[in-house]
Formats: C-alpha cells, structure tokens, sequence
C-alpha cells in the first residue's frame, strides 16, 4: 500500500504544472483516485503482459480505463506516430521510417523493455515425423525463393511424407514477422508469401491444431496457452537442439529466436499522471506477470534501469 501511494503522489507531482480544471476532471475524483483513458495499440506478443498489467493496475486504479489495441507492432506504430495513442506495444525496436513519422508530427518518446520472449516454431500433434529444425531448414521452408518450389515436406528432408506443407506465420505488420525473417532467412520483412498470415495469434493456433501438414510461428506465450493443441518443435543452435523455454531464452541458448519486447511512451503522455502511475505500475510489476503469462522476466537490475530511465524522462518532459 505504501508503495501504491508513493506512486501516485508521485503522478501528482508530475502533472503539477498543467492546467488546474484538466486535473480536477481528468486526473482526480472525489475519493482521491487517478481518472482517465490510457490507449495502447500495436503488438499482438506484447498485448498479455499489458492485459495482465492493465487488469491489476484497475484493483488500485479502478477510474482509469486502459483500452488495449492490437494492430500488430507495425500498426501500433503507425497510430503512435499520428498521436492516436499512449503506449505502443512492440515486439521488435522501432524503425528508422517509423523514426521519421515521429518526428514529422513532433512525437518524442521512450523506449522501455518489458520482458524476453521466444519464438515458437509449432506443428500439429498428429505430426509424428518432426522433432527439430536446423536454421538452415527453415529459411529453406520460408525464404522468398521457397515459394512455389518447396511445397511438400520431403523436400526438406528426403524421409519425410510427400504431402504439402501448409505454413501459418504473423502478417507483415507484426514485429514478430520482422524478428523471425531476420533471424531466419537473414532480412527483416523477406519471406515467401504463399502462407496463411494473420495478425490475430488465435487465428494461428486454430489453424496449426486443425492442420496434420501445418508448421507455423509466433511468440512463446501462444504456445504456453496453447500446450494441448500443438506440437512445440527445437531449434538446432548449431551446438544443440533447444526449445524454448525460461531458462533457454533468458540465457540467449535458445538461438537465435530470442528477443526482448518492448512499450513506448511518448512525451505528450507523461504530462498526465494517469500515465505516469501506469507505466511505473508497469515497470514495477512486469517480471512477475510477465512469468505468469509465458514470457521470461528482464534481470532485476534492467527493471531497475528501465524505471530510471523513465522518470528521467516524465522529469524532463513536465
């Protein structure tokens, strides 16, 4: 409880300098408590640990609605740049053309890392014939020059069934498209485009579980909740084959499809205290409820450094 209240007292502090009738209204009711909307909107990976988040930060914040978007990292961006929103979440850092529509519309912000996450590489259950991939397999499976000639499983490897492969994967919004087609083929947003792709990992799921000849990817997390419908498949590090796993992401083994994930604030957000007391919540709570989700938590000090850093920079945005 003391910690809660310092938070907020803190909010307070930072919105101290805007217009008196906006805090009455937007910040402060009768009983004392933060009100307002906080918009989220981009990343389909990021969007459970911001849930968890969200659904906890209502138990001391009830006046605060927290509406949270998933457009995929990409999209996330594009409303961020034009201002629509508070908080982007994404699962890779924010591109050089995404930079530049930022500044266009005067957007400044912060880069925070949340948690870690791995991409998961899945095939139905009744797929009796596979247990692991080499990086080398899959970019051989995904590449741009994989379309339209590797269309069956034997082709990868000779024993395997003569039947189509029918692949599932993010759309080309989501960051963890991007992450997977740098790591794997060597160029972020270069793959075939012969696939079933949805920004929507649900959408994904359902269709690997109802596929015998499928093979697809998207964040760990899916997966985790997902444990009963699909097959989890190792990637051969070149050492080793590893799954991921907590420990196999936190230590970088499980490579090379691990990655951080991200939020971003933008200067103009920090000025309200809602704000402020979300991302501090945010920052605060996200190793315990990142694990509760199925992503891996930062080490102790980057949460430490991520807090720092932001207040230095709702500091130097008051």
């Amino acid at each position: 409880m003391k910690k809660i209240i310092t938070i907020i007292a803190l909010a307070f502090i930072v919105g101290a300098c805007g217009n008196k009738k906006d805090q009455s209204e937007k910040a402060e009711n009768d009983s004392g408590n933060l009100e307002g909307t906080i918009k989220v909107d981009g990343s389909s990976t990021v969007f459970p640990i911001t849930e968890a988040v969200a659904e906890e930060f209502r138990s001391v914040q009830p006046n605060v609605k927290v509406t949270i978007g998933v457009s995929g990292t990409g999209g996330g961006f594009q409303k961020f740049s034009r201002g629509e929103t508070n908080i982007s979440d994404a699962s890779r850092p924010i591109k050089d053309k995404e930079i530049e529509a930022c500044a266009a519309n005067n957007i400044t912000y912060i880069e925070l890392e949340v948690a870690y996450d791995g991409l998961a590489v899945l095939v139905n259950p009744e797929n009796d014939w596979v247990d692991n991939f080499t990086v080398e397999e899959l970019k051989k499976i995904w590449e741009p020059a994989a379309q339209g000639t590797i269309m069956k499983w034997n082709q990868i490897r000779p024993e395997w069934p003569n039947e189509e492969i029918h692949l599932y994967g993010p759309g080309i919004a989501s960051g963890t498209y991007d992450y997977f087609t740098e790591a794997v083929v060597g160029k972020s947003g270069s793959s075939r485009g012969d696939y079933t792709a949805s920004e929507d990992d649900h959408v994904l799921v359902q269709g690997i579980a109802g596929d015998k000849f499928s093979l697809g990817f998207f964040g760990l997390a899916y997966y985790t909740e997902n444990q009963d419908k699909l097959k989890l498949i190792g990637v051969n590090n070149g050492t080793e084959v590893v799954k991921p796993t907590l420990e196999t992401v936190s230590t970088g083994t499980y490579a090379p499809l691990s990655r951080p994930l991200f939020i971003y604030v933008n200067s103009t957000s920090v000025k309200s205290p809602e704000v402020v007391a979300f991302v501090h919540y945010y920052l605060e709570n996200a190793g315990e409820l990142s694990t509760d989700v199925g992503y891996i938590p930062l080490p102790t000090e980057l949460y430490t450094k991520q807090k720092e850093d932001f207040q230095a920079f709702v500091e130097s945005n008051k």
